[in-house]
């Protein structure tokens, strides 16, 4: 084994980022993941329009679907974790009590999992409208846009709020870093 192998960080966690569409919560998980990779850290960023692509295809958009989706996410994530992977979940999760079924399979588990908040306003989310999914609901094109016309249940106790309307990319990271390291994960 040579040095750089030993440098490795091999403590896993969930950092699941919860928000509305166009929150920031995919670049605030690629920015950290850069930052965490630098420092040694074995990372996976589980996109959820990646994961919807090719583990959840086929499921759609009612409450249950969003729940399973959530659920098989969450069991990935944590199968990651336990194996020394900083998971990193950018994926917005509507409901709380998917949120805590994925919180307590982690608890059951052992592995760490940390809730962040991307708390952006839904005016401000319309604004960036990444991928047209704004336009589309107000033209009628689409119906059940979380935080439009469907739920969106925002966590009462995260365990990081980030603002990212009020800071940078860079700057939200940065948060998302120190609260790590303030446990131990980075």
């Amino acid at each position: 084994m040579n040095s750089m192998n030993q440098e490795i960080q091999v403590t896993g966690a969930t950092i699941w980022l919860t928000g509305l569409p166009s929150a920031g919560k995919t670049t605030i998980a690629y920015e950290l993941a850069g930052r965490l990779r630098e420092e040694g850290h074995r990372v996976e960023v589980l996109d959820g329009d990646e994961i919807r692509t090719f583990l959840t295809a086929g499921l759609g958009f009612s409450r249950e679907d969003r729940h399973t989706n959530v659920q098989r996410i969450g069991f990935l994530a944590d199968l990651l974790a336990r194996n020394g992977v900083k998971t990193l979940v950018p994926v917005i999760a509507p409901y709380a009590d998917s949120r805590e079924a994925v919180r307590k399979r982690h608890q059951a588990s052992g592995a760490a999992y940390i809730e962040v908040h991307v708390a952006t306003p839904v005016e401000v989310c319309s604004e960036r409208d990444v991928k047209g999914l704004y336009a589309k609901q107000a033209a009628g094109e689409i119906s059940g846009l979380t935080g439009v016309d469907d739920p969106y249940e925002e966590p009462e106790s995260p365990d990081l709020r980030i603002e990212s309307h009020t800071q940078s990319v860079q700057e939200s990271a940065a948060a998302l870093h120190a609260l790590l390291a303030e446990r131990g994960l980075a």
